[in-house]
């Protein structure tokens, strides 16, 4: 065997998979403290590849990343990937990077619908499983139950004989082993490493001219824009001259400054790159995801990367609120509009479309969370905008009005299962089937996705904050008919000023209050919700009339009920149609549109009038 091949055979490229909260970034911390990536007085700590902030808040992974590691005589690339179904774009972009998956499920849960999601676009690129069964440590799990669960769903999702033939590893991440039989605990994880090596193939490599997708993007401040992919054939070397193939049909010619290798959490340079190792590539100008890199003189480029359709819009337009430009740097519709196209180069399940007004875009995403992540992260840059409801996308199939149906699943304790059920129902829902686990039952429905908008709030309420709600999207459906929203009606503010604890306290009989005492308010802005039906507007900005008669201080003392505080995705969920959430770097508020009540009225007439027409 020639020593080129040889080093061919010694590479693996797995993606890590799995629904939300099923162990795969603490996985993937063990995988790297097996792989010797830290020196000894180095501590990591956990999670260590949820590297920004709001992963690491939220506790979830939202990015995709690479990382490799040593092992014996392997170098193995690692590709983490989040579990939510909002962020599955993030998925499928670099499942064509790997050779093989590690399909993580939890023995408690089993399989969830994310679970399900992952697995048939992995089969579905013909990708070798090993199956982990993860968290064996807790009480009342099963594992062997969900052994034959997971090979149910992978024969129903038309998984070949070779797939179905999956090694299964049993073990807890987060107690650091992993073994062939969940009864006999190890202390360390390498009967999974010892099974990647060997059942995950070796790269699969074509002869023919350089050819490359490109799936990720990365920055550097000193070089420039980098891409990320794999060398699906031929070499890549530094200072070579390359076709890039876009995929609009077009060919760019360039030269590659730089080349790059994933050594641990570093890029390496490199003199070549050869077919099959994931690399990182500098010196292409006007790349985009999906591109390929190509020979000079004879370009093949590659099919592009399928993505799922976006299934939900909402509006972003500039703040014109009374306080824009007090806490953000970039207030104006050139701002968003640069960030938002910024967004588009990497975040391959969005979409951006013009509204007809320079000051508003309207951005298609997968779910609340998928938007709510990149409102989040651009109020941290210092960008204020405010957000119109989220809206559902409708279709025209043969003719028919359809809409975009989801499968939810809800765990949740029995004795509240009717009410959930009810809630459900009432949106449209189906109940599709309930299956008793321990002292909890776990719901599986289809509900409309304008059905779920707000739900989880709901839910939360409803079972004190006993439901986990999970969901993916699965076809469209024809239209289910009008779903009733918000019953009650919303407190305006009448004036700008500041709120004061003698109005509120008068006041709170009318609803609950989304501010608290002495906060800056305006007129137009949604301060609490109604008791009733109806919006009502009340003056919180009056203060109490003092007169020499008697002191000021001789009252009771004022009582005042905290306010309810929103988070943005509970925000996004609560606002109606005529409604905006106001996001800027420190503050979150909810206004109307029409901020003046005579601009509401006029609103309200020309609506009745055009239904009424």
């Amino acid at each position: 065997m020639c020593p080129e091949k040889k080093i061919k055979m010694q590479i693996r490229n797995i993606a890590i998979i799995a629904h939300v909260d099923h162990g795969k970034t603490t996985l993937v911390d063990k995988m790297l403290l097996a792989g010797r990536l830290f020196k000894d007085h180095e501590t990591p700590g956990e999670l260590i590849m949820d590297s920004n902030d709001l992963e690491r808040e939220r506790g979830i992974t939202i990015l995709a990343k690479n990382v490799s590691i040593r092992y014996k005589e392997y170098k193995i690339n690692i590709i983490d990937t989040p579990g939510h179904s909002d962020f599955g774009g993030e998925v499928e972009r670099v499942l064509n990077m790997a050779d093989g998956v590690l399909l993580l499920v939890d023995a408690f849960e089993g399989a969830m619908p994310q679970t399900r999601f992952v697995l048939q676009k992995a089969l579905a690129l013909g990708l070798k499983p090993i199956v982990v069964i993860n968290k064996v440590d807790k009480e009342n799990c099963t594992p062997l139950e969900v052994h034959e669960q997971i090979f149910e769903l992978m024969a129903n999702l038309d998984a070949t004989e070779d797939q179905l033939d999956f090694p299964v590893i049993f073990g807890s991440a987060k107690n650091g082993w992993m073994s062939e039989d969940w009864k006999k605990p190890t202390d360390n994880i390498f009967a999974l490493l010892d099974s990647i090596v060997t059942h995950i193939p070796p790269p699969k490599v074509s002869e023919g001219t350089t050819q490359m997708i490109i799936t990720s993007l990365d920055y550097s401040n000193y070089i420039g824009r980098i891409a990320i992919g794999r060398v699906q054939r031929g070499v890549i070397t530094e200072g070579q001259m390359v076709s890039l193939c876009k995929k609009d049909g077009s060919i760019v010619k360039s030269r590659l400054k730089a080349i790059y290798v994933f050594e641990g959490f570093e890029k390496a340079k490199v003199a070549e790159i050869k077919a099959g190792e994931i690399g990182a590539i500098v010196g292409i100008d006007g790349f985009e995801i999906g591109d390929t890199i190509a020979d000079f003189e004879f370009p093949e480029a590659l099919p592009p990367i399928s993505i799922d359709e976006p299934t939900m819009s909402m509006v972003f337009t500039i703040n014109d609120s009374p306080f824009f430009g007090q806490e953000g740097k970039f207030v104006t519709s050139r701002h968003v509009r640069e960030r938002l196209e910024k967004e588009l180069e990497k975040n391959l399940a969005l979409r951006l479309e013009d509204t007809g007004s320079a000051d508003s875009f309207r951005v298609f995403g997968r779910g609340v969370l998928h938007l709510a992540v990149l409102i989040e992260t651009m109020r941290r840059e210092g960008y204020e905008l405010q957000i119109g409801q989220p809206q559902v996308i409708l279709k025209l199939i043969d003719g028919e009005k359809c809409e975009p149906i989801e499968e939810l699943t809800i765990d949740l304790p029995e004795a509240v299962s009717g009410r959930a059920i009810e809630a459900v129902t009432r949106r449209k829902g189906i109940l599709l089937s309930m299956e008793p686990k321990a002292d909890r039952v776990i719901l599986k429905l289809e509900i409309p996705s304008r059905g779920i908008i707000g739900l989880r709030n709901y839910l939360l309420t409803a079972t004190a904050g006993e439901a986990i709600m999970n969901h993916r999207f699965l076809n469209f459906q024809p239209y289910k008919g009008e779903i009733q929203g918000r019953q009650n009606g919303s407190l305006i503010s009448m004036e700008n000023g500041k709120s004061i604890p003698f109005s509120i306290n008068n006041l709170q009989d009318r609803g609950v209050f989304f501010i608290g005492s002495n906060e800056d308010i305006y007129e137009g802005q949604v301060v609490g919700e109604n008791n009733r039906p109806g919006d009502m507007v009340i003056n919180l900005t009056k203060t109490k009339k003092l007169t020499n008669m008697r002191a000021s201080g001789s009252d009771d003392k004022l009582k005042l009920i905290p306010p309810r505080r929103f988070s943005l995705e509970e925000a996004l969920e609560y606002i109606q149609e005529d409604e905006y959430v106001e996001a800027t770097p420190a503050s979150l508020r909810l206004r109307k549109i029409y901020l003046k009540e005579h601009d509401r009225k006029r609103y309200r007439n020309s609506s009745f009038s055009q239904v009424e027409g």
